[in-house]
């Protein structure tokens, strides 16, 4: 066992063990040998487990000082790598317009493929150094640009799960499939992320929204998930606009639109979900299908505000998503600041409503998240047997904000999530892997 490339890892350690309780292990250590967690604990317990694990004196530890803290790696539930040159503009328009306006012009660049290497190269490497070491991407609808999305995720180390754009209609002329053409390219895309043989990276149904598809696609589409056991996300209720344009479409809520698309799934996330109404949230509990947060987002494009709270009363999971570029910035940390500020904006309108806490939203962006997107068992804590997905978080560096007394582990937490960037973050690993 020792020869497996043991390390270990000493200092102030804090994860989320459910959503309502968070641990805090002072003076702790983890020992990771390969890709696994094998010990997690106080250090005064340190040489127990070493030696139950016949590890030596040689093995390598990394000791954390006073302002660092290791907590389990951020997870981006929704991101668009497609749309990171367009992050920082169009946000005088609202989601249909930018939609035209921005998006689809820019996405139609993909087919050409240094263009796509150029920004995938870019965008997976900021979201790696912003401390994400899961990320749900949506590609384009072409193939063989999301092919390259998918090799650059593999060169740089992340998880990711990454998906083939599906849009046959309502649809610029020049940036649309025919049905048949996207399911062949979508089962393509399966079969080529799947050729890899990559435990990190697996494809992803991605119908773009139900706009763009229609019941019978979805239904094919449903079919292949099911056949390969694979994800499927997508958009829903993220405007009234929108939300009204799909009920005249479909003659039913947005929800129900999916639910007879059969894309309704314990495996399914979709994005934003802020104008769900009461059976529409039933009915996603039933499914076990999940909602992406996107704070940053929602509040650029004018979009509205989502009640995390009232989510989880419904029994819903919720991660959260930077949804670049409709968001500002590929960082969880960013997301994770005003997912609170939203909620206490939230709290406002709601009689007896309490803001979502530090606590809860830190949650979101490392367990909540890998719940989220099914892969609590794989990552999102420390708990033993899971991966080492982990970021060092350093609050006492040159270029971040002055750190001029100590802090708690909690106060350093707190500042990371308030106050922090990614040049705070120290290291990250995948699978016991430093890719940063």
């Amino acid at each position: 066992m020792a020869a497996q490339n043991p390390q270990i890892f000493m200092g102030n350690i804090l994860h989320c063990k459910s959503r309502t309780e968070m641990e805090v292990i002072e003076n702790g250590y983890i020992i990771v040998i390969g890709s696994k967690i094998l010990a997690i604990g106080q250090g005064s317990t340190l040489s127990d487990a070493k030696a139950k694990l016949c590890l030596g004196n040689k093995t390598p530890v990394r000791t954390l000082t006073e302002s660092q803290i290791l907590i389990p790696g951020l997870i981006d539930t929704h991101l668009h790598a497609s749309q990171y040159p367009n992050c920082g503009v169009g946000y005088d328009k609202q989601l249909l317009d930018w939609l035209n306006t921005y998006t689809y012009p820019t996405e139609k660049k993909f087919a050409d493929l240094e263009f796509s290497r150029k920004v995938f190269k870019a965008v997976v490497k900021k979201s790696i150094t912003c401390g994400t070491t899961t990320a749900c991407y949506f590609g384009t609808i072409f193939n063989a640009s999301c092919n390259v999305l998918v090799d650059t995720v593999i060169e740089q180390g992340q998880r990711a799960l990454v998906g083939k754009v599906n849009m046959i209609c309502n649809a610029p002329d020049d940036y649309i499939e025919l049905p048949e053409k996207s399911l062949a390219n979508t089962k393509e895309f399966v079969k080529y992320v799947n050729s890899k043989y990559n435990e990190l990276v697996k494809p992803i149904i991605t119908p773009r929204f139900a706009l763009s598809v229609d019941k019978e696609f979805m239904q094919e589409l449903s079919l292949l998930a099911k056949c390969e056991d694979l994800h499927i996300q997508s958009h829903i209720s993220e405007t009234k606009e929108e939300v009204e344009l799909v009920e005249n479409i479909y003659g039913t809520f947005y929800a129900n639109a999916y639910d007879e698309g059969n894309l309704l799934t314990k495996k399914t996330i979709m994005a934003h979900g802020i104008y769900l109404m009461h059976d529409e949230l039933k009915l996603l509990a039933r499914r076990g299908t999940s909602i992406s947060h996107c704070p940053d987002s929602n509040l650029c494009l004018k979009s509205g505000a989502l009640n995390v709270k009232q989510l989880w009363d419904y029994g819903i999971s919720v991660g959260l998503g930077t949804d670049i570029s409709g968001g500002t910035y590929p960082s969880v940390i960013n997301a994770m600041r005003l997912c609170l500020y939203l909620s206490v904006h939230v709290s406002f309108y709601i009689k007896n409503m309490v803001p979502l806490t530090y606590e809860e939203v830190f949650y979101l962006g490392t367990l909540g998240g890998s719940e989220a997107l099914s892969l609590q068992k794989v990552t999102g804590n420390f708990e033993v047997n899971k991966d080492f997905d982990a970021i060092i978080v350093d609050m006492n560096v040159e270029s971040g904000l002055d750190y001029l007394q100590p802090c708690s582990p909690r106060e350093l937490l707190q500042k990371f999530i308030y106050s922090g960037n990614e040049t705070n973050v120290l290291s990250v690993y995948v699978a016991g892997k430093l890719v940063k």
